[in-house]
């Protein structure tokens, strides 16, 4: 049996909630019908009729103007809820009997295939089931014969049920409050456990861990991880929540706690045959939060060029900014000559009496200048505190190596920014 709770003017979500109280197992007819599964409701409520004035009661107690519709099949339940007023129940067997009353424009038909039948002088249900299935397939197609069926009483559309999402969420009340961070930790594994076996449960993993403090005072110590991908391994997440409470620590003794995780589907990577492994996702969450409270959370990314001729000029990206493309780095022509850059440039002396370095002393490196390039000016930025403006020179020294030399014309100063391979 199926049941239908019809209700002009009332949104979705209110129907559904009066629906739910009776079954999870729901389908949406219309923008205000709802359809239920009522097979087994029997032995809760007693007969049919029993059941659909329970749920009309229901209805009424919300403030519902709604009508409820009982029968054999889906399409018949909403038919019968969204064609009569109060309570209708259709006996197995009546269909065509008790909704032949209805009009034509109760199954809702296309506007073609409507004015057809108003040509044919077909107005009810009734004189549309009486028409012959062969005849009706032939003139009107595949809905013509839905059509038929429907004003029968069939149907041959199932009832696909919108579950409701799973909410992954653990709360505990505490007896005593908690002040130090084992004890909590304690509690933490204990809610973990039990969040990660319901969600392995499901065929899913945490992909953002909230946990919510209630503290004694009344206020609220909120925090929310966000993980690279999802992960199974409660240990883990124990750990990344302690971190996270060891860098910001509740300001009062704790009361309650709530722990929900956001579902996500766990990563399923083949490695390669002749490649190192990689590490562990978990493992390696772990140490990035590590490093992060050891140096600070934005000093821990990979470095990006900035879009700019400033020499040696990149930005620290996080893992919340989108991941470095690899994209147009194939079919590079070979470099013959790698640059080693000196972090910071290397003070030099150097003498240049016609603009041209011909000698170099700088730290751990001196000799005279056989061969020089150059040079290349590059300023920019000039609007800015971090305007630069420099000449740049490939050089040869005696001693058999070659270096970048720059000129600081803001500074009026010499540095040795790197050594070439």
């Amino acid at each position: 049996m199926f049941a239908s709770i019809h209700a002009p003017g009332v949104s979705q979500a209110v129907l559904v909630e009066c629906a739910r109280a009776f079954s999870p197992r729901l389908g949406s007819a219309a923008a205000d019908t709802v359809v239920l599964d009522a097979n087994g409701l029997n032995r809760l409520f007693g007969t049919p009729a029993e059941l659909a004035g329970a749920i009309a009661r229901r209805a009424a107690e919300m403030g519902l103007p709604a009508s409820v519709g009982l029968a054999s099949t889906p399409e018949a339940a909403a038919h019968a809820a969204r064609g009569f007023r109060g309570v209708t129940v259709v006996p197995p067997g009546r269909e065509a009997e008790l909704l032949g009353k209805l009009p034509v424009a109760a199954l809702t038909p296309f506007p073609e295939l409507a004015r057809t039948l108003a040509q044919w002088g077909i107005k009810t249900l009734r004189e549309l089931a009486a028409l012959p299935e062969e005849g009706l397939a032939e003139r009107l197609g595949p809905e013509g014969v839905r059509l038929h069926q429907l004003a029968r009483g069939g149907g041959i559309r199932p009832l696909i049920p919108e579950l409701p999402a799973p909410v992954f969420e653990e709360t505990l009340e505490l007896e005593d409050p908690v002040e130090l961070l084992e004890p909590l930790a304690f509690l933490l594994a204990r809610l973990l456990a039990d969040l990660c076996a319901r969600l392995e449960r499901h065929g899913l993993a945490p992909q953002e861990l909230r946990l919510g403090l209630k503290l004694r005072d009344g206020r609220a110590h909120e925090r929310v991880i966000r993980l690279p991908v999802p992960i199974r391994d409660s240990r883990a997440l124990l750990k990344l929540l302690r971190l996270d409470l060891e860098a910001h620590p509740p300001l009062a003794p704790i009361a309650g706690v709530t722990l929900a995780a956001e579902p996500g589907r766990p990563r399923v990577l083949q490695d390669g045959l002749f490649l190192p492994p990689a590490p562990e996702p978990a493992k390696l969450e772990v140490t990035l939060r590590r490093i992060a409270g050891l140096v600070g959370k934005g000093n821990v990314g990979w470095p990006e060029l900035e879009d700019t001729h400033r020499p040696d000029a990149f930005r620290l990206k996080n893992r919340g900014q989108a991941a470095p493309s690899t994209e147009g780095r194939c079919g590079l022509s070979p470099v013959f000559l790698a640059l080693r850059r000196f972090r910071p440039p290397l003070k030099a002396e150097v003498e240049a009496p016609e603009g041209r370095p011909v000698k170099i002393m700088a730290r751990q490196m001196h000799g005279r200048v056989l061969a020089a390039a150059g040079p290349w000016r590059a300023a920019g930025d000039w609007w800015t505190p971090q305007a630069w403006d420099r000449d740049e020179f490939d050089v040869a020294l005696s001693d058999g190596a070659l270096y970048r030399l720059f000129r600081d014309r803001r500074r009026a100063a010499w540095f040795v920014e790197g050594s070439y391979d």
